[in-house]
Parts: structure tokens; sequence; C-alpha cells
């Protein structure tokens, strides 16, 4: 033992010396990591709030409300953490529901137990638009009109309780069983899409496989853009990169996106590069790491860059419209089928390589053409989010009134479309 112990106080020197305390401390954390199982706490459901679409039997109400009463509406999510861009989508989708005359409740699944009064301020501070009342799954769900649920693991929360009469719907934002790798996780998620609920997809892309795969039909809410926020602001002069880098979100390709710029930096030396999303990435090549930005302040950055990487490989992201709006060429890389979700001339798609990714980077910055005017008009000001919210509220009262709002037999790559 003291052999053993002696080489790892080595290692540990040679660790500290060559690469820093930061890494000391990094594989110091991995060991106690692995030591104390603490794997085990990325599942991120407790056993008992895990269903099985083979045994399920989900309580309807009896009767159904007349069309026009007010409903309420439960949503049911894990708690949002500042900037969450998928819960951002999903509180839209709320103020909406509560603009249209009903009142709605968050149900947040903590499977840590946190603090309600914590989770509900953030809510507060940072979606002031929401009304709803706020709760804790863990207290009970009310036999209420309707509930939402708003990922894979809430979907299991949903159907875990199948004994409250309620009509059940699933807001579907990505292909979540590509989060993981092939394991229970991935099967888990996959099995939700069997569950019954009546789905809404954002994008076309998610509909198909939900049709392809299980046979399900679902209703697909258009992506939108908040132009009021992201538009094109022609006050400075722009050039460099930037890139939404999030290490612990597989689907951002963190790992991809940073062996591409260190291929852009040795081709173009001499360019800005700007990450953003996480403050604590340190890059191998000189970068200004913005961290974690608001709306606001992510449309001043874009206005400063010349290109950007928006890689996601479960559905695209809101980040490349979002990019095209403020006068940004996006360099995109995912799913084949994401292409039809994002008909813009001025997209760069690349095969998920870290040299395909920055020569087309370099194509960018090296010309002048398109200008950011031509890119930011190619979004237009009509890009928001009403459609997609309309068929929400649309969709909820079609499945809680049961008046059939739904054209017979109209079907488009597996949604269905609403008559006027």
């Amino acid at each position: 033992m003291p052999a053993v112990a002696a080489g790892r106080a080595r290692e540990a020197w040679r660790l500290l010396r060559d690469d820093g305390p930061r890494r000391l401390a990094q594989r110091v954390s991995r060991v106690a990591y692995n030591r104390l199982g603490a794997a085990s706490l990325d599942f991120p459901l407790d056993f008992d709030d895990v269903a099985d679409s083979r045994e399920l039997s989900l309580a309807t109400p009896a009767t159904r409300p007349a069309p026009g009463t007010p409903l309420t509406v439960g949503w049911v999510c894990v708690p949002p953490g500042p900037g969450s861009g998928g819960h951002t989508t999903m509180l839209r989708m709320v103020e909406a529901v509560e603009a249209a005359g009903h009142r709605c409740v968050l149900y947040l699944y903590d499977r840590f137990r946190g603090d309600l009064a914590r989770h509900e301020q953030v809510i507060r501070r940072h979606w002031p638009g929401v009304r709803a009342e706020v709760r804790s799954v863990e207290d009970g769900l009310a036999p209420l009109d309707a509930y939402v649920a708003s990922s894979w693991q809430t979907a299991h929360v949903l159907a875990a309780r199948a004994e409250v009469p309620t009509r059940r719907l699933y807001f579907v934002q990505d292909f979540e069983p590509y989060f993981y790798p092939q394991g229970s996780e991935y099967a888990l998620a996959e099995d939700t899409y069997r569950f019954g609920f009546r789905c809404v997809t954002v994008g076309h892309m998610l509909a198909r496989l939900l049709c392809e795969r299980y046979g399900a039909i679902a209703e697909v809410a258009e992506f939108g853009c908040d132009t009021d926020v992201y538009r094109l602001d022609e006050s400075g002069p722009r050039d460099g990169v930037v890139f939404y880098a999030r290490r612990e979100v597989a689907r951002r390709g963190f790992e991809l996106g940073m062996l591409a710029l260190i291929e852009f930096h040795r081709r173009q030396p001499g360019r800005p590069i700007h990450l953003f999303g996480d403050p604590g990435v340190r890059a191998p090549f000189p970068a200004v790491n913005h961290g974690r930005l608001t709306p606001a302040g992510l449309a001043a950055l874009y206005n400063r860059c010349r290109a950007g990487i928006a890689l996601s490989f479960t559905n695209i992201s809101l980040v490349p419209v979002e990019m095209l709006a403020c006068g940004v060429v996006p360099v995109l890389s995912g799913h084949a089928q994401q292409s039809s979700d994002l008909d813009n001339p001025h997209l760069r798609w690349a095969e998920p390589t870290p040299a395909r990714i920055a020569e087309e980077l370099e194509a960018i910055v090296s010309s002048s053409d398109p200008p950011p005017a031509t890119v930011s008009a190619s979004v237009p000001a009509s890009s928001g989010w009403s459609a997609a919210t309309r068929m929400v509220v649309a969709t909820i009262e079609d499945e809680v009134y049961g008046h059939g709002l739904y054209t017979s037999g109209t079907r488009k790559n597996g949604a269905r479309s609403l008559t006027a």
C-alpha cells in the first residue's frame, strides 16, 4: 500500500505541475464521483414514477365541459433554470393558454425535493408573464381538465398517476431518446410515445418520427422567432464566429464544435471567436467566453459576428433562426430530416466533422456576400410564435371539449391540420 500511495502522489504532482490545480481538482472529483456511485443521481426519475405503456389504463373524466367553458390546465415540468430554452418555449405556450381565458397550474417534478419557493422565485423572475400557480407533484395531482407533459420524465410522472381523471397531452420539443446511448433511459423515453397522450410537436421532423416509428399522430406547432429581440443592428462592425458552447448537453455537440474552432483558428488566426452558454468553458485557442446571456445580450453579440455554429442532434434549436434574424450565417450539422423545418437559403449544412464545419466558417468570414442585411431580411418579422401558440391552445381545447376541430383524413407527414 505505501508504494501505491506514493505512486498516486507522484501522479498527482505531475498533473498539478503540468496541467494546474483545476485539472487536478477535476480528476479528484471524478474519482470521488465513481467511488460514491454518484452516477445513480443522473437517472431523472424515482422508480415509483416510471410507467409502462403495456399496462396503462388511464382514467378520464366522465363528462366534458361545454365548449367555451374556462379550463384549468396543469403543466408538468422539471424546475426551470435561468435561460432554459425548452422552458421558455413551454412557458410561452402557458402564457397563450392563459391569454385565451383559461387557468394554468405548473406542477414541478423535482426528484431531489428542492425548495418549491426557490423554484417559484426563478419562474417569477425570469418569466414574469406567467401567472400560473406553482405546485409540487409531490403534493399530488388534482383532477384538472387537462395536463400537459413537457418531457419524457414528466410523461412518465403523468402516466404513473393513471387514476387521476383528466385529459393528457404531451408537448414534444425533441426526440428525447437521442439524449442517451442505447440503454434504460433511451428505452423509457421512447416508451412515452406509446402512452396514448395527444401530442403536439415543435416542428414537422418530430411529427414524422412519431408517426413512422410509433404510429402516433401529432399536431405541429411551427417554429417561431422573437424578432422584436433578434433583429439586425448595424451600429458597428462585425467579424468572426460565435458558438453556443454547452458541455453538459450532449446534443449541442460541444466537443465537435470546439474541434472545429481549433481548426478554424489554425486557418484564420486573426479572426475573433466568441463563446456563450457556459462560463466555465476554457478554450484551447484565443476566445471570449460571454457565459450566460440574456436574449438582448445574445442579440447584441450576434450583431458583432459574421458566422455561427448551431449544432443540435435531436431537433433543430432556436439558435440558427435567431442568428439569421441578426444577420449571422449559421453552420448546422444534425439530423438529415431537420432541413424540412428550416427552409432558408443562407443556412450552411455541413457534415459533422471538424474540418467540414471549419471550412464553412472560413468561407463565410472570408466573403462579404451575402451582406448581413440580406441574411436578416430572410427571417420575416411575422416569424413569431403566434401560429404555434394558437395551435397549442386549439389542441388543448379540442382534447377537452371533444368538439372535433380537425379535418377528416387531412394529414401531412404524420401531422393533422386544424380547420378554420
